[in-house]
């Protein structure tokens, strides 16, 4: 109790005594760091001081890991020719951390589960050698044509499109051709056996496909066991979350002992080492010291985090501050924890002229792509986003399709796609700012939501609006960080940017608008998004 009323007196003192003008975020990165050095000075030390005779070994500490961290190219990883010309092309030089220590040992043949935070480049740290050994396999005239010869399996629709297209952009860039193709379960049977006849070298898929594909005998599963030579189950810690688990092992009798499979991850959990177990043989692990320190892999340094204390009721005044006075930067991705607020905040926010998106799984796999390809090109600036709450989510549309069936048959059947995901898998191109409208459900929610920025060593900023209904939840947080960064300071810092008068300048305005947006409207909104998309879509 001691300790919100701390932080509430904290964020009270703040928000009264910032500048009626605002800055950008990082300007109230330096302000809180000049008043821990004024702080400092005041007990008669200087910043440096401070560390007393720590400073010394923290320089060493520091030299170790410049050496240890050193820059290695792509060059000297004894890649492809074909791979480096193609990664030259792209732009691409240097290693990343996770890169530069799986590749190895993935060419050495060897199994490896690999831990690396959102954005660390791991898509490629398992692309280039899976496509080093076939492009090898191909020249040799070694590689068997009876069934796909490297299967990548992810938990949603959208990683296995992004998965596809990174893979496809570096085979563009080679002269051997090889086949890679993707199939879903929202394909037609004949779609999926059209897709797969040659058949193609890189299966990408989810594991619900595959497992009805051997099924079927859409693919046969002696012929997978002659061909397959890589398995790569890539975002491994939410495939059983995804329900995966009775699709995986009904695919196991049908991988040859020898083939090499590789385990990515954002996390650690036991449904990791459940699948290790299941799935690789005398794995090499990288552990979190091998692909980088604690503090990075959790939250980078290059991200900004800060959070309001507001009314549950408030949060789409604050919001509409945020943006209306423009105090973070663009581009935004805000996360909801439920579709119904997704079109009540999308529709408050048209009414004061602010275009946003909403990216939810009642929308085919196809319109979603759209959307965040828009996103992506800019299009539009602010996307409203629905985390992974699928039970809620699942429950409440239940509940709505039941009460459909009792009234007329014009009401849309609303189902949600089981493989969609936001936090963790699409890859959000350059978005600067994250914030929680509602607070994930856990730390580790936190954390992937958090991931969407900052990615590639840019900056990034994320603001939490926590109403007293989520405090203990936001305490956890806070002391996860703490414990991660090993210090009793905030690792959330109160914003100071928003005045309290600007934000009473829009209340009125906003609770008229606020009560304008009726249930009725938000139902009509979602029906018309769907519509919207059958009319518009190829089929």
């Amino acid at each position: 109790m001691a300790k919100k009323q701390r932080r509430s007196r904290q964020q009270e003192e703040q928000v009264e005594t910032a500048a009626a003008t605002h800055e950008d975020a990082p300007a109230a990165t330096a302000a809180v760091n000049a008043e821990e050095e004024a702080a400092q000075e005041v007990e008669g030390q200087s910043p440096d001081a401070a560390n007393g005779g720590v400073a010394e070994e923290g320089k060493g500490e520091a030299a170790a890991a410049e050496e240890e961290e050193k820059e290695v190219s792509f060059d000297e990883l004894g890649l492809d020719e074909q791979l480096k010309r193609a990664l030259r092309k792209k732009g691409m030089t240097n290693t990343t951390p996770i890169q530069r220590e799986a590749i190895p040992l993935i060419l050495e043949g060897k199994d490896v589960v690999a831990k690396a935070k959102t954005g660390s480049g791991k898509t490629f740290a398992y692309l280039l050698p899976l496509l080093q050994e076939l492009l090898k396999l191909s020249s040799e005239g070694r590689v068997r044509k009876s069934a796909p010869n490297a299967l990548i399996l992810v938990p949603t629709r959208e990683l296995c499109q992004q998965v596809y297209n990174e893979a496809s952009s570096l085979l563009q860039l080679c002269t051997s051709k090889l086949k890679i193709v993707q199939v879903n379960a929202s394909m037609s049977d004949k779609d999926i056996k059209l897709a797969l006849s040659g058949p193609p070298n890189i299966l990408v898929t989810t594991p619900a496909c595959v497992a009805t594909c051997i099924s079927k005998g859409i693919v046969q599963g002696s012929s997978l066991k002659e061909s397959l030579s890589m398995m790569v189950l890539d975002e491994a810690d939410l495939l059983l979350s995804y329900r995966c688990e009775d699709d995986l092992k009904a695919l196991v009798p049908h991988i040859p002992r020898g083939c090499q499979s590789i385990l990515m991850s954002a996390t650690s959990s036991p449904d990791i080492e459940k699948l290790t177990k299941l799935l690789l043989h005398n794995p090499f692990i990288l552990t979190l010291t091998e692909v980088g320190h604690a503090k990075d892999d959790v939250i980078p340094k290059n991200v900004q985090q800060f959070w309001i204390s507001c009314s549950d009721k408030d949060k789409m005044l604050y919001t509409l501050a945020l943006l209306k006075l423009e105090l973070i930067q663009k581009k935004v991705l805000i996360f909801v924890n439920s579709i119904d607020m997704a079109f009540r905040l999308r529709l408050f926010l048209e009414k004061f002229g602010i275009r946003s998106a909403v990216l939810n799984a009642e929308l085919p796999q196809n319109s979603r792509l759209h959307i965040i390809e828009a996103f992506n090109a800019r299009l539009f600036d602010y996307l409203i986003a629905t985390d992974d709450n699928k039970t809620k989510e699942a429950k409440q549309t239940n509940k709505e399709n039941r009460k459909d069936s009792r009234g007329s048959r014009k009401h849309m059947q609303q189902t949600l796609d089981a493989e969609f995901g936001v936090v963790r898998g699409i890859d959000f191109k350059n978005v600067f700012t994250v914030v929680n409208f509602d607070m994930p459900p856990d730390p580790a929610g936190y954390i992937h939501r958090i991931g969407r920025t900052g990615r590639a060593n840019k900056t990034g900023a994320s603001i939490s609006l926590v109403s007293p209904e989520e405090d203990n939840v936001f305490e956890e947080i806070e002391n996860m960080l703490q414990n991660i960064e090993k210090k009793d300071t905030n690792c959330i810092l109160p914003f100071p940017l928003l005045t309290k008068n600007a934000v009473e300048s829009l209340r009125y305005r906003s609770q008229d608008v606020a009560r304008s947006v009726t249930s009725r409207d938000i139902q009509e909104a979602r029906r018309q998004d769907i519509k919207n998309e059958i009319l518009n879509s190829d089929k």
